[in-house]
């Protein structure tokens, strides 16, 4: 039987899109507490199943799918501009497809305008009102509030019209600087992308005996399988060093680890990735938030992610994709040597390197070294910086990384980073190999 938490998003999940949802109301609806009403709103939002915006409250919205995520909401845009919605309160869950300024004569600005766009515009009542004539939202700029006729439109249209009180120049950056924060999370790989869903994993049941393990591993070869109760939860895992010399009619949830270590759908390829290796595993089931099975991510299908990441292309670009692009190879016949000039970006608010930055230099420099020793991919374990000099804005860097000890599954590397022939930093890496 679902528990009142289960119920309560259940109940969040039938409810149209653009419904307006309260605890209140939540806690009346299903006879349970406003407490427990809560936490269940707050876990629909998690989940993607309802957004908060302030002024309007909590409404339902429609998952965005992955292959979308560069898109914002019109809700999502109401939180970046610090705006108040003043109509089509119906029209937030909808997505828009690109943001037109009206600074040019209304007839221009409208051939621009167009369905499942954003207007963002003065105190223009007139375009205001051809906007959502053509099906576009609008964003109203300098704080200016509209005619009831355009609210009583917007409301008809079910297309929002918001009020922010920065400018339009303002408005366009902070909804760009949105946009490019999406692209580079669009880039970045989750469980989701890659884990094997539930109808193609295989795995025991909690009353099933070790005669059913053998049988499992005759049909499908594999010898890892995760233990699920009644409830479809994991409580625990079982593989062939469990099973070794058990009598056939043991029960499995005698012989298993309990409380093993899972994952959710949204956990990062780089976490999983960490995970597997720190923990000496193969596979690691998938569960929800209620900890039900979804599915199994194999080291296969983390290797699988690893290799496609590095194959595609690069839209957002984060400080550790600004610090490998401009990370080139120093002359030196000795050993390798990589240099990088100190851009703004990767500055604090002293002007000198920031300590997370350097981070990034040394890991990288220590990478590229180690890919000339092994194939495959490796994850950082861990990282000691013991020296480190302030360096300035535009100072050029030599990083000197060298091997101390390489094995079959680990390498420690000794980092020295040099600015104008100074000493300005030193750093130990060791690493770990992601074998197939």
């Amino acid at each position: 039987m679902a528990t009142k938490h289960e119920q309560i998003l259940q109940h969040i999940e039938s409810l149209s899109i653009g419904s307006k949802i309260s605890v209140r109301q939540i806690a009346k609806a299903l006879q349970v507490s406003e407490g427990t009403a809560y936490r269940a709103i707050k876990e629909a939002e998690n989940i993607g199943l309802v957004s908060t915006i302030e002024r309007v409250g909590t409404i339902r919205i429609e998952r965005k799918k992955r292959e979308n995520i560069e898109r914002l909401t019109y809700a999502e845009i109401v939180n970046i501009v610090d705006g108040h919605v003043l109509g089509g309160r119906e029209g937030l869950y909808k997505t828009l497809n690109k943001f037109v300024i009206g600074a040019m004569q209304l007839e221009a600005m409208m051939r621009y305008t167009e369905a499942g766009s954003l207007l963002i515009v003065g105190n223009r009542t007139k375009a205001q009102q051809l906007a959502l004539e053509a099906g576009a939202a609008v964003l109203i700029t300098g704080g200016f509030d509209t005619d009831e006729h355009v609210r009583q439109l917007a409301d008809k249209k079910q297309l929002p019209i918001i009020s922010s009180s920065y400018d339009t120049f303002t408005v366009a950056a902070m909804i760009n600087r949105a946009i490019y924060d999406q692209l580079i999370k669009k880039e970045i790989i989750i469980v989701d992308d890659i884990f094997t869903p539930l109808d193609q994993s295989f795995y025991l049941h909690i009353e099933e005996t070790v005669k059913q393990w053998h049988e499992l591993n005759k049909k499908t070869s594999h010898s890892r399988y995760p233990v699920v109760d009644d409830q479809q939860r994991v409580v625990g895992m079982v593989t062939s060093k469990d099973v070794i010399d058990k009598g056939q009619s043991l029960p499995i949830h005698k012989v298993m680890t309990k409380n093993p270590v899972t994952v959710q759908t949204k956990t990062s390829l780089a976490n999983v990735a960490h995970t597997m290796v720190w923990e000496g595993i193969e596979l690691v089931p998938v569960v929800d938030h209620q900890q039900r099975f979804k599915g199994v991510i194999t080291r296969q299908d983390v290797i699988k992610g690893m290799q496609h990441l590095q194959r595609q292309p690069q839209v957002g670009e984060t400080i550790d994709d600004i610090v490998s692009n401009q990370l080139e190879v120093y002359d030196d016949t000795d050993q390798f040597i990589y240099q990088s000039e100190v851009t703004p970006q990767m500055t604090n608010h002293l002007g000198a390197l920031s300590y997370g930055v350097f981070t990034s230099f040394v890991t990288e420099s220590a990478r590229r070294l180690l890919k000339g020793y092994k194939k495959g991919d490796l994850v950082v374990e861990n990282l000691s910086i013991y020296y480190m000099k302030p360096v300035q804005l535009g100072s050029t860097l030599l990083m000197k990384p060298k091997v101390l000890e390489i094995g079959r599954k680990f390498a420690k590397v000794d980092v020295e980073v040099f600015s104008d022939d100074l000493l300005v930093g030193k750093a130990l890496v060791m690493a770990q190999f992601i074998d197939r």
